[in-house]
């Protein structure tokens, strides 16, 4: 009996060696197969876990554009059916989806006989934070709903805009999720964006089984140097111009536009333009068309009107910029020492140039008038007789040294090819000279008028524009700054200050003292000028200032470009609108008023000590070599109607 036991105890020894053999022998050689089985039988699954998108800020900190999160709904058709072996959680989670999202059941229905075996279906997406809490609450009420299964809340976010419109040319928006389309969203869009995450898992029909988490990686913070309450004063003003003179179906004006810029460091404080859009519904022309009106277009029609309106007119379109330009003349004279300044000049009401009589503005001519009073008059004929002196070859050398024909190099896309619409010294006649001198026949965009205006205003520095100022990441940190960058010196100090002399004289008694702001010291100049084809009666008006004049801290430049009136040609409109916009802005930004200046040693410029330098020296000199200057984004194509006809993130 013993030896049985034994004998049988044996066996079993041996039976457990032979099946421990078996398993260690099919685990080596057939291991990965089996292992295969089980995996198919549970389910693989990986996720996206979204980035958010960096936010843009004003120079202040308050969000211009932001990412807000949200929640898409996806259905896990497999889970639901139980792999279709039985339905008990069909009809329970469609009551529910429909309770809570407002997702029809023929929809779920429609994809279980579809896509039976799918484990990723989005239902719905953008789903506030609010909705998502009462999904949860019942999610996690087994006793209440215990066959609701196969539904999950995916986080992602939307791009918002809090203020709308405002600095919508500027910021720009996003299209096709996280593509950056205009503006700052287009230019910065690689540093906004960050880098999805993913979450790796095995999961069966009854809960998950080990996770492994990449976080994402968020976008960085954009600081603009926009100001946002100075934005917000230039649009009002702007806005109640153009509903003042909107009628008989037109808008107030085609395009209105303001820029203010700190002379010093190249800074743009504001920038708008009329009219603008909804950055969080960037195809809503309502404003703009009836419906009715809208229906008739054509598609496109429709998508041209969307590519007109989001164009950036400060930097994407350029105009004749008509008296404007006349400082920059009498800059080029007194530079070259053409000019010495004590000049005088007679002015009938036109000069006779080759054959062909060019009028000055004032029909009636102005005189005798010094060189100082022909900029305050704004005379035609002194300027001719200036740029006549100045000749061709000095004239065109000191319209490169300005910056006009060249990119300025601004951080927003777009920016306007100008090189072509420029005369060179081969080919200016005498007539092109002359008309050149008072800012016609040539072609600049704001931004490059407004720089190079800068530069003559604040010692003759040219500072490359500039829209953002900072780059933070998202926990505030900074991790670049954008330090203003000096391009080259234009002019000297002392021409530099006879031209703010002669621009405060346009403002104390010539063609802009209607625009004067009661206690402070303005230096302007006017501009009005016709657009091509000539005699059509439509005209491009613009005025451009810098306070204080003798030491200056701002620079704003307004443009209205053909005003909803009988007699577009009337400067006492943009020198409304200038006025209306310097009253508000000057105090807002604290510019030092007469009482102030008079009881304060002024000094020139202000501490450069964090600027950087780039090709500038003393003795600088230009050759213009490169017509592609030093624009920031030279590849930059984009496909307007892609944006046009293309998904928004709203």
């Amino acid at each position: 009996m013993q030896r049985k036991l034994v004998m049988l105890f044996m066996a079993v020894i041996l039976a457990f060696v032979v099946l421990i053999g078996r398993i260690t022998w099919i685990n080596a050689s057939k291991g990965s197969s089996y292992t295969k089985v089980v995996l198919d039988q549970q389910s693989y699954n990986s996720r996206v876990i979204a980035y958010k998108r960096g936010d843009i800020v004003d120079r202040n900190g308050t969000k211009m554009a932001t990412s807000e999160r949200v929640y898409n709904v996806i259905l896990d058709v497999a889970v639901l059916t139980d792999n279709g072996e039985k339905d008990d959680y069909i009809e329970p989670t469609k009551e529910v989806l429909e309770e809570c999202f407002g997702i029809k059941g023929s929809v779920v229905d429609d994809l279980i006989e579809e896509r039976p075996k799918s484990q990723y279906e989005i239902l719905e997406t953008g789903i506030d934070y609010e909705t998502a809490q009462k999904f949860n609450a019942i999610d996690e009420d087994d006793e209440n709903y215990p066959n609701v299964r196969g539904v999950w809340l995916e986080e992602d976010y939307t791009r918002t805009y809090p203020y709308g419109s405002l600095a919508s040319d500027v910021i720009g928006f996003t299209y096709s999720g996280n593509a950056g389309a205009i503006g700052i969203e287009s230019a910065y869009n690689d540093v906004l964006n960050g880098t999805d995450g993913r979450e790796y898992g095995y999961f069966n029909t009854d809960s998950s089984l080990e996770r492994t988490v990449k976080p994402a990686k968020n976008g960085d913070t954009v600081v603009s140097t926009i100001d946002v309450t100075l934005q917000s004063i230039v649009e009002k003003c702007i806005l109640e111009f153009n509903q003042e003179h909107a009628g008989d179906g037109e808008l107030g004006s085609k395009n209105t536009a303001v820029m203010i810029m700190n002379p010093n460091t190249g800074e743009i404080l504001a920038e708008a333009s009329y009219p603008n859009f909804n950055l969080n519904s960037p195809r809503d022309l309502s404003a703009i068309y009836t419906d009715e009106e809208w229906d008739k277009m054509s598609e496109e029609d429709q998508v041209n009107a969307m590519n007109d309106l989001w164009r950036n007119f400060c930097v994407s379109d350029a105009y004749e910029p008509g008296s404007t330009a006349k400082p920059f003349t009498i800059a080029a004279g007194l530079e070259s020492g053409k000019l010495k300044g004590d000049e005088t000049y007679y002015c009938g009401g036109s000069k006779n140039v080759l054959g062909t009589d060019i009028s000055c503005a004032h029909r009636d001519g102005h005189g005798t008038e010094t060189v100082q009073d022909a900029l305050a008059y704004s005379c035609n004929v002194a300027l001719m007789d200036m740029a006549l002196t100045l000749g061709a070859d000095d004239f065109t050398r000191y319209q490169h040294i300005f910056g006009f024909g060249e990119y300025t190099g601004i951080d927003l896309p777009g920016e306007a090819e100008t090189a072509g619409l420029l005369y060179s010294a081969d080919n200016m006649t005498d007539i092109d000279l002359a008309t050149n001198s008072f800012g016609q026949n040539f072609n600049v965009t704001m931004t490059q008028l407004m720089s190079a205006f800068c530069s003559l205003v604040n010692g003759g520095y040219y500072y490359e524009p500039h829209v953002v100022k900072q780059i933070q990441d998202e926990d505030g940190n900074v991790i670049e700054t954008k330090n203003p960058v000096l391009l080259r010196k234009t002019v000297s100090t002392e021409t530099s200050q006879t031209i703010r002399q002669y621009l405060k004289a346009t403002m104390d008694y010539g063609t802009g003292k209607s625009a004067q702001v009661e206690g402070y010291e303005i230096g302007a100049k006017t501009g009005t000028a016709e657009k091509l084809p000539r005699g059509n009666g439509k005209y491009l008006l613009s005025y451009i200032a810098c306070a204080p004049a003798s030491n200056p801290e701002v620079v704003i430049y307004v443009i209205v470009d053909e005003p909803n009136t009988e007699a577009q040609a009337d400067s006492s409109l943009v020198l409304g609108l200038s006025k209306a916009i310097m009253e508000e802005a000057f105090p807002y930004l604290g510019i030092t008023t007469i009482e102030e200046s008079e009881s304060t040693i002024q000094t020139e410029g202000e501490d450069i000590g964090d600027t950087e330098y780039t090709d500038y020296d003393e003795n600088y000199e230009e050759t213009y070599d490169n017509p592609d200057g030093s624009y920031i984004d030279e590849d930059y194509d984009p496909d307007l109607d892609d944006w046009a006809t293309g998904e928004t993130t709203e």
